[in-house]
C-alpha cells in the first residue's frame, strides 16, 4: 500500500497495483478508459465517452449511489472537487474506500493532474493522447495569454493580439455564466477570448439577462452542456452579438478531448455569427 497525495493534498492509501476504479467524473472516465479500459468497474450515468463503455452505473455526479460503489470494491474512486459533493466522498472514505480528488482550474492544472492520477496513482505509462494534448495547446492555435491579457499567437479568433470580450452562459432559467478561476475561462483566454466575468467574486454567478446585455460583449459563447444551448435556444437572447455554439466536451472536459479541443473550439469561435434582431425576444 502506498500513501500518496491527491490534488487537495489529502493522503490517499493506494494499492501497489490498482485493478478496479470507479470514476465519478465524465472526463476522468474517458481518460481512464482511453488509457487502461480494463481498470474501470463503475462510472456515473453522465459518463458518455467512450460511447461503448460497459460498466456498472452508479447514478450521477451529484447523487452517486454510495452503497453500489462500495459493493464494487474499487481500489480507488476518482472524483473532482467541483463535480462531486464532499458528503458523498466522505461517506465513501468512511466505508473504507480510497478517494482521489482532482482540482482543475487551468489547462496547466489539467495536464499536471492527469499525470498525477494516471501515472503516479494508477501506475500507468504516460498515455500518448496526453502528450498530444499538451503539444496541441503549446503550438499552433492553442496559445498562452501574454502579460497584458492578450495572446501571443493569432488563432481563429481574429488578427494577432485581438482579444474578444465574451459572456459564457452555462445555464438558463436562471442565467448563470462562467465567472472567476475556471478551466473554461482559461481555455478560452488561450484562444483569444476574455471572459467578462473573470473577475467576479463567484465562479458561476447568476447574472440577469439585462445585465449580460449591458456588459456589451463582443461575443457570446454557448456550450451544449450543462445546459444544452442550440441555434434556436441561445443566440436569439443576444441580438446583434456574434454567438459561438461550442462543444461542452471540448470546452470543459480535461482528458483525451483536449488533443482536438484547440481546433474544435477555435473553429466554433471563427464561425460565430450575430443573430438578427428577433421580432420577439425568446422566452
Amino acid at each position: 500500500m502506498r500513501l500518496l497525495h491527491d490534488d487537495l493534498g489529502l493522503a490517499v492509501p493506494v494499492p501497489g497495483r490498482v485493478r478496479r476504479v470507479v470514476s465519478l467524473v465524465p472526463s476522468l472516465t474517458e481518460s481512464v478508459a482511453a488509457t487502461a479500459p480494463g481498470l474501470l468497474a463503475g462510472a456515473t450515468d453522465w459518463c458518455s465517452h467512450p460511447a461503448d463503455l460497459q460498466v456498472t452505473r452508479v447514478r450521477g455526479t451529484k447523487n452517486p449511489d454510495v452503497d453500489a460503489i462500495v459493493a464494487l470494491r474499487p481500489d480507488l474512486v476518482v472524483a473532482n472537487e467541483e463535480e462531486n459533493r464532499v458528503p458523498d466522498l466522505d461517506a465513501l472514505r468512511a466505508a473504507g474506500v480510497p478517494v482521489w480528488v482532482t482540482v482543475v482550474r487551468t489547462l496547466d492544472d489539467a495536464f499536471a493532474s492527469l499525470r498525477r492520477l494516471l501515472v503516479t496513482a494508477l501506475g500507468l505509462p504516460e498515455p500518448a493522447w496526453l502528450s498530444a494534448a499538451e503539444r496541441a495547446w503549446n503550438t499552433g492555435t492553442g496559445t498562452r495569454p501574454g502579460p497584458d491579457g492578450g495572446t501571443g499567437v493569432a488563432g481563429s479568433t481574429g488578427a494577432a493580439g485581438e482579444v474578444r470580450r465574451a459572456v459564457i452562459p452555462v445555464w438558463r432559467k436562471p442565467w448563470m455564466v462562467v465567472g472567476r478561476d475556471t478551466f473554461a475561462g482559461d481555455l478560452l483566454m488561450r484562444l483569444g477570448v476574455r471572459n467578462i466575468y473573470a473577475g467576479h467574486a463567484e465562479r458561476y454567478p447568476r447574472i440577469p439577462l439585462p445585465e449580460l446585455l449591458d456588459a456589451r460583449p463582443d461575443l457570446v459563447v454557448l456550450p451544449d452542456e450543462p445546459y444544452r444551448f442550440t441555434p434556436g435556444d441561445g443566440p436569439g437572447f443576444f441580438p446583434g452579438v456574434p454567438a459561438a455554439l461550442v462543444s461542452g466536451r471540448h470546452l470543459t472536459w480535461y482528458g483525451p478531448s483536449l488533443a482536438e479541443a484547440p481546433r474544435v473550439v477555435a473553429d466554433a469561435l471563427a464561425a460565430a455569427r450575430a443573430a438578427p434582431p428577433p421580432d420577439e425576444q425568446p422566452r
